[in-house]
């Protein structure tokens, strides 16, 4: 299974500003700023590197072969998926986490949340889509996305893990029965099959699924996290001549996050989720809520 070579396109234009390890060496924090243009993020320049991935992301693998041909059609279907999504404020930290799992981790998407919201009502309350990632031991994990844009970064992380550890207890908030990791597992399972893949992929999903004592390498399941968050730039820092705000800007956010590793250690503690391995990717933004409806309004106009 290949990985569109998109997501690399919008990796290209973000400053990755490091990398931080949580608790040991296999939870990873990635850190990344968006391009900077006159001592302001540059929404414009990061949107024209996410247009083509928008049908990777919310178009089935048959759908995209069915239309190969008609490249126009298959991109407005792809926008009209994200319109009727729209409703939901969520959506766009959805894309960006496929958007970083395929891109910088290498874990290829096998379902969507777009994708697989249509077959059930109850996938409301699941994961944000289902990845896989080959480790260099050869073993695999099967990555349950989980994705937030908060005002407050804390809130943000506090609110991602409580929701990552209701899905492992296969607990919601509406009181419904089915949700949750082995719910979502059949789900996966059901609806593979409406997926474009071999018959060498298809059996190589199942036994990710559900994998089998007899097999060449094991299966853990893990998550991967995307939170953006907002920052509040004060007016000194903006004053700065371009440069030296790169460097102002770049030093404030990585000191801001520093900060809060702590505090994801001590939710991984307190949900009890030690035994997880977490890939987690943050991006901050200014004034998030209207930059949020701008960079949607351009995806999909």
């Amino acid at each position: 299974m290949e990985i569109s070579g998109f997501s690399k396109s919008f990796l290209e234009v973000l400053k990755h500003n490091g990398t931080y390890s949580v608790n040991n060496d296999n939870n990873k924090l990635e850190l990344f700023t968006c391009p900077i243009n006159a001592n302001q993020f540059d929404y414009s320049r990061m949107t024209d590197t996410l247009y083509e991935s928008v049908a990777d992301f919310s178009i089935s693998r048959k759908t995209k072969e069915k239309y190969s041909g008609k490249p126009m059609t298959l991109s407005r279907k792809a926008r009209e998926k994200f319109k009727e999504y729209k409703k939901n404020k969520g959506e766009l930290g959805e894309f960006l986490l496929f958007c970083f799992l395929e891109g910088h981790l290498k874990a290829p998407k096998i379902l969507s949340k777009l994708e697989l919201k249509t077959s059930t009502s109850m996938y409301v309350n699941g994961s944000d889509g289902i990845h896989f990632l080959k480790l260099l031991n050869g073993n695999y994990q099967l990555i349950f996305g989980e994705s937030k844009l908060y005002t407050d970064l804390t809130s943000g992380l506090r609110d991602a893990f409580n929701s990552i550890s209701d899905f492992v207890k296969e607990e919601n908030d509406k009181g419904d029965e089915k949700s949750g990791i082995n719910y979502e597992k059949s789900l996966i399972s059901s609806n593979i099959f409406r997926e474009s893949w071999t018959d060498d992929e298809e059996k190589f999903l199942e036994q990710l699924i559900y994998p089998t004592t007899n097999m060449e390498y094991f299966v853990d399941d893990a998550f991967g996290i995307f939170v953006g968050f907002e920052i509040d730039i004060d007016d000194e820092i903006k004053n700065l001549p371009n440069d030296k705000f790169r460097y102002a800007i770049e030093k404030y956010i990585n000191d801001f996050v520093s900060k809060r590793i702590i505090n994801i250690e001590n939710y991984i503690q307190e949900y009890n989720l030690l035994g997880y391995n977490f890939h987690i990717y943050l991006l901050p933004f200014t004034d998030i809520d209207n930059s949020r409806e701008k960079i949607l309004e351009s995806l999909i106009k």
